[in-house]
């Protein structure tokens, strides 16, 4: 069946477009984008690619239905190629090709959804549109459960095919060397782009709509459907619940946006007609790849290709055709062709009889030379080369009619560009011009080193003199967990309400005041989890619990539950009318105290390194989530019923971050996780350092703001009045309400 079809011009020669010094650009690029704490400079990269984006322009007149109809027609098309393609191996040659094509994918597959990651900021917590770009995001995650994701589910099809060595974490598959570099362009871009949102929303929304359309992944209809994976989430298209499909709500996102304008409509346009084109030439080079697979002598001329480099180190006492075997392994690289016919003539090889053949025989067996130096895949492609051959000498070939890859010169210089530049000036110049620019995902090296200083010396006065008595933390983790330590302070908190009840409670104007000053805090609520939209976060044994925190504290892409525009809702009914929280205006705004802006500025700081500081994070977390529960929500409820204000806000956290199924629960269950996973022993890594730092952020909620404790932060940039007080609205803050 080979023979004949290489005969008729279906199967290219064996000339692989790729080699171990092919351009790696893009694989470049979505190892380094895929880092949750990338810093993605704006100038002259945010150029280059609106310029690869304009290369694909398309006709606003046209009507997105038609653009959505063009690209489900194609896909399906691109399907049947692929299918057909499959017809033309046997059995063993099909799986083969649904292993490769499976690859050729999981680019693309890893991070499918990924490109929304960034697209809500705090600044941008209460806007209707991000709120439902959110909710999108958060169904392509699977929110609430681990590895629920829809990468997820090209993670499982990969395994089930037994090739995810390479698949996880996402920057590890850019060193696959079965994945050409074109494959990587598309995701890699997008993953660019999603960290630079502000500059490509539209852009971003037009290539999702795109891919949604696509529907099924064209290249895996040549894997059998009856391998038990979830392919309604390889489908990014079909929904996960009850609502509308993705494209559905998605189509509605790109509407929105391009009613907004001329440019808005164009950028949503250019997206979508890049991400075709794009996807275009990848999908349509793996299919020329699949074509030329099915020559045993393109694996073959593959695997020498990839493995070339290190053979060369050795092999110079052997020759063949009077030539040292490591000059040979070297012109590999670049071209393996000859190598392989003097190869297939030497007595290596017994053409037709790989049985037969010492290559794969005596010299990898046990007492071979070259003992386990190929894996079992690499003996199975060695093999079959032979089996194929048609005798000892070299065969004639057809002309080389493989695709080469999409020109990369313009972009080239994008990995150089994310090399993150030296930070030159201080930053912010106060708290309120940093609380300002943290309302927004993208920042310039000089603002994220200083954030990373801020955090530091936050986290050093959280540390200084900290014992059992100023941590409610148990001072080791044990293996029975947290749960019934957080029963036991549930238990506290609800004590001291019942004490309280003789306790006046605070003036009107106290109330007011307190609401005022924890504004800057309560808008930008759950903050300190924004780092956890990251997609691979977001979906982790430890992470999905915290983007469901998040989610949460957003109302789940509803305005009526989000939480902000309740707070706002609260602070109407006392007469404040508060600026937008990313404006100006609202930083400067002459009723809040500096004071105000020193938890806010930490938790939007630490919320930017969500690898760094996870000890830390959880930590946080877990502190705010239980700190208002079972008690001093329930006394800031009759605080403000008693002056006829809403008690919504408080009693949808009293709930909602209830301790046996809610947020502090969570909370809980994601340190458990952490320490689970740590060793006993002492030092670097272990649970006794792990746990300290766990609470050091439980501690940064509250630290010591005496100048002993300041000073131990080495003069750290928190300014303000020493904090005391106690909160009425915003529990767990009251130390930083400025009161």
């Amino acid at each position: 069946m080979h023979d004949d079809a290489r005969r008729s011009g279906v199967i290219p020669p064996a000339s692989p477009a790729r080699g171990a010094d092919a351009d790696s650009t893009f694989r470049r690029l979505y190892a380094r984008a895929a880092d949750p704490e990338v810093l993605v400079p704006g100038g002259e990269l945010t150029d280059l690619v609106r310029g690869e984006l304009r290369q694909s322009a398309i006709d606003t007149d046209r009507p997105l239905d038609d653009l959505i109809r063009e690209a489900a027609a194609w896909s399906s098309a691109a399907a049947d190629a692929f299918r057909a393609v499959g017809d033309l191996a046997d059995r063993d040659g099909h799986r083969r090709l649904a292993r490769r094509a499976a690859l050729g994918w999981a680019p693309l597959g890893l991070a499918s959804g990924a490109w929304l990651q960034w697209l809500t900021a705090p600044g941008t917590a209460d806007a209707p549109t991000s709120l439902r770009i959110l909710a999108l995001y958060a169904s392509d995650v699977g929110v609430g459960h681990p590895g629920a994701a829809r990468g997820s589910a090209c993670l499982g099809l990969l395994r089930l095919l037994r090739v995810s060595e390479n698949a996880v974490p996402l920057a590890r598959l850019a060193g696959d060397p079965r994945i050409t570099d074109t494959a990587f362009r598309l995701p890699a871009l997008l993953l660019l782009m999603s960290r630079r949102p502000d500059d490509f929303r539209e852009e971003l929304i037009g290539a999702d709509l795109c891919l949604r359309a696509v529907g099924p992944p064209p290249p895996l209809a040549l894997v059998d459907r009856e391998l038990p994976a979830d392919w309604a989430a390889l489908d990014c298209s079909r929904a996960r619940d009850d609502g509308p499909s993705p494209t559905e709500r998605c189509r509605a996102l790109a509407d929105t946006l391009v009613r907004a304008g001329p440019e808005a409509a164009a950028r949503v346009y250019a997206g979508f007609g890049w991400a075709l084109a794009t996807l275009r030439g990848q999908v349509e080079a793996l299919q020329v790849e699949l074509r030329a697979s099915l020559d045993p002598e393109f694996d073959m001329a593959e695997l020498m290709r990839q493995r070339a480099r290190e053979g060369s180190v050795y092999h110079h006492d052997v020759s063949l055709a009077d030539r040292p075997l490591s000059e040979w392994l070297k012109d590999c690289r670049d071209d393996p062709k000859p190598f392989l016919d003097v190869l297939a003539r030497s007595r290596l090889v017994r053409p037709g009889r790989s049985g037969a053949s010492p290559l794969v025989t005596t010299l990898v067996g046990e007492r071979g030379p070259m003992f386990r130096v190929f894996s079992p895949d690499d003996l199975t492609v060695i093999s079959r080369w032979i089996d194929a051959l048609d005798g000892p000498g070299p065969r004639k070939t057809d002309e080389d009619t493989s695709s080469p890859a999409p020109a990369v010169r313009h972009l080239a210089k994008l990995p150089a560009l994310l090399e993150t530049a030296p930070p030159s000036g201080d930053g912010p110049r106060d708290l309120r011009e940093a609380y300002r620019t943290l309302m927004v995902r993208t920042c310039s090296p000089a603002v994220d080193a200083w954030c990373l200083r801020y955090v530091r010396r936050w986290l050093a006065r959280a540390r200084y003199r900290m014992d059992a008595r100023s941590v409610p933390l148990p001072e080791r983790w044990t293996t029975d967990g947290l749960r019934p330590w957080l029963q036991a302070q549930h238990d506290r908190h609800g004590t001291q309400f019942e004490e309280s009840a003789d306790t006046p409670l605070p003036s009107r104007e106290a109330v007011v005041d307190d609401a005022v000053q924890t504004a800057p805090l309560t808008l930008i609520d759950g903050s300190w989890l924004q780092g956890f939209t990251d997609y691979e976060l977001a979906s982790s044994d430890i992470g999905h619990s915290l983007f469901a925190t998040y989610w949460d504290e957003l109302g789940n892409g509803e305005t009526g539950l989000n939480h902000p525009l309740i707070y706002r809702q609260v602070l109407e009914e006392m007469d404040v009318v508060l600026p937008p929280t990313a404006s100006p205006e609202f930083a400067h705004w002459p009723g809040f105290r500096d004071a105000s802006f020193e938890l806010p500025v930490y938790w939007l700081c630490v919320g930017r390194f969500p690898r760094t500081f996870l000890p830390e994070v959880l930590g946080l977390n877990l502190a705010m989530e239980l700190s208002g529960v079972g008690g001093t929500y329930r006394r800031a409820g009759l605080a403000l019923r008693k002056y006829g204000f809403s008690t919504r806000f408080v009693d949808i956290h009293n709930t909602i971050d209830n301790v046996a199924t809610g947020h502090s629960a969570w909370a809980a269950d994601a340190v458990d996780t952490l320490m689970a996973r740590l060793s006993d022993p002492l030092g670097p890594g272990s649970r006794a350092e792990v746990w300290e730092r766990v609470r050091v952020g439980y501690r940064s909620l509250n630290p010591p703001s005496g100048f002993l404790a300041r000073r131990a932060a080495r003069g750290g940039r928190p300014a303000g009045s020493r904090w005391r007080g106690a909160t009425t609205v915003m529990p767990g803050a009251e130390e930083h309400s400025g009161v």
